[in-house]
């Protein structure tokens, strides 16, 4: 039965250290990770998502997030795990403003993946080229917990990627299960987006067929 599940590939990507590793482990356990280790290459995890939960539209799929290690000696390689991609989640550590700017890198490098030996590092974000791209985006700042103590001492937050690219923003903190509990905004954020992944993938394609053949 679970042989037929269709399945969609979401990419999480970001510098190393920002917690990629515990917030996959959070999003597909639900459980916090005490001691993640540094990952060499890419992680893939598996959740079973109900897509349009709860409507007679409802349906099962398997969601394959690709955790990739975000270590810069690994930049010309990484473009073996970036094809295909269906969904991108971009994750920021929250008292790493550096992190958060370098999310453009990481967007134009997986929009990027057929050109990276061209590009070298010098990955630049193209708002028009995303446009063109339709690849779902969702953006994650993880120690939510060590950010508020450090906003209380009057730092700012630079502004978000998300709102460039119209994407939701969840603030977490992934070694708090509640921080994604059911039925609060931030779950729906990301059920809300895996919804979208699987609606470019699927139906996308299907709406374009029947428009066709109108």
């Amino acid at each position: 039965m679970m042989s037929s599940v269709e399945k969609v590939k979401i990419l999480v990507v970001g510098d190393s250290g920002v917690g990629k590793t515990s917030l996959v482990q959070l999003i597909c356990h639900n459980e916090p990770t005490s001691n993640p280790g540094w990952t060499i290459g890419c992680s893939v995890e598996v959740k079973l998502h109900e897509y349009k939960a709860g409507t007679p539209a409802e349906k099962t799929y398997f969601l394959e997030l690709w955790d990739v290690g975000g270590s810069t000696s690994h930049t010309n390689s990484r473009s073996i795990f970036y094809n295909p991609v269906h969904g991108v989640i971009l994750v920021h550590d929250q008292t790493n403003r550096k992190s958060h700017q370098n999310l453009r890198k990481w967007l134009a490098e997986v929009l990027n993946k057929d050109n990276m030996k061209l590009l070298g590092n010098g990955y630049e974000f193209d708002p028009e080229q995303f446009a063109g791209s339709q690849v779902p985006i969702l953006v994650i700042g993880t120690k939510l917990d060590l950010a508020e103590s450090i906003r209380e001492k009057g730092v700012s937050r630079s502004s978000s990627i998300a709102e460039e690219c119209g994407a939701d923003e969840i603030n977490l903190d992934c070694q708090q299960v509640k921080s994604l509990a059911p039925g609060s905004t931030n779950a729906v954020k990301l059920s809300r987006f895996f919804d979208k992944v699987i609606e470019k993938r699927f139906n996308s394609g299907r709406e374009k067929c029947y428009k066709h053949s109108r």
